[in-house]
């Protein structure tokens, strides 16, 4: 590994960055406060709304530049909106029209509000505290549709399968689409991508890809994980992901610690100033 070219750490969150409590561990935490101070560039990218992931990223202890809704927004260290892009509301009407398995969870993620088709125990418990609270509505009687993204849940893999080759049938020159998990379709507008929001915070910052190590668990890091210069899995990630990019390395999944551990393990000068910390 080139130790001395990596000067960014970029980490997906959910089944990444966090275990499966969806918390940061004392671990990860102690190993990010390390980088920081070692002046590493550190970028959290998630498919999560910015409300929900500042709460989170918030327990590292130091600011991060923050990507969120799959790069829909960036947020600076400082937290200013560095970067906005929603999308069409008349082709979010289209799509909320289509004839969906009512089974299936349906969520628009707006500025200060979730709105959604029902309530999900399950969605709901991605947040320790609802920061971004969720409001049940019935999308029929909505008169604005601007979003941010359109997500939607099912346990049926399958299910949520075809409800993406229908919206594609009608959608797919304004719509970008990723599995952030296979139970979690997300669709933004055709030009947000993870990778797209990190490149404008690296030509902010004088960085380029090459210099940066990337980690995550879902198709909607694919593209980051392709750009940097080390691209990482983890363990816990979809079989399917593994197989689509077998050029990158395996790493341990995200309830063992995984990207801390491989950062403590290889870059130059934190795995001595963490020996004394407990894994």
């Amino acid at each position: 590994m080139p130790k001395q070219k990596i000067k960014v750490v970029i980490s997906d969150l959910d089944g990444t960055l966090l275990n499966s409590d969806h918390t940061i561990s004392a671990y990860t935490k102690s190993v990010f406060q390390e980088l920081h101070k070692q002046n590493y560039l550190i970028i959290v990218a998630t498919g999560r709304h910015h409300l929900d992931a500042m709460a989170i990223v918030n327990n590292l202890g130091f600011p991060v530049y923050l990507v969120t809704s799959n790069g829909a927004r960036i947020h600076s260290p400082q937290r200013e909106l560095l970067y906005s892009f929603d999308m069409n509301g008349d082709s979010v009407k289209s799509v909320l029209a289509l004839d969906i398995d009512p089974e299936i969870t349906t969520v628009l993620f707006r500025e200060t509000v979730w709105q959604t088709s029902k309530t999900n125990n399950k969605l709901n418990a991605f947040q320790k505290d609802l920061v971004y609270p969720p409001q049940v509505v019935n999308f029929a009687e909505l008169d604005d549709f601007n979003a941010i993204k359109i997500f939607f849940t099912h346990d049926n893999h399958q299910k949520l399968v075809d409800l993406k080759e229908k919206i594609l049938e009608t959608h797919a020159d304004d719509f970008h689409h990723a599995f952030s998990l296979p139970i979690c379709l997300e669709f933004m507008d055709k030009s947000v991508d993870k990778s797209a929001a990190i490149a404008k915070i690296l030509e902010q910052e004088g960085y380029s890809f090459e210099e940066a190590i990337s980690f995550g668990d879902g198709f909607n890091d694919e593209k980051m994980l392709n750009a940097a210069g080390i691209g990482l899995i983890m363990g816990n990630a979809p079989e399917n992901l593994k197989e689509k990019l077998p050029h990158l390395e395996v790493i341990s999944s995200n309830n063992e610690d995984g990207v801390a551990r491989y950062l403590s393990l290889n870059l130059d000068g934190i795995e001595t100033k963490l020996k004394k910390i407990k894994a």
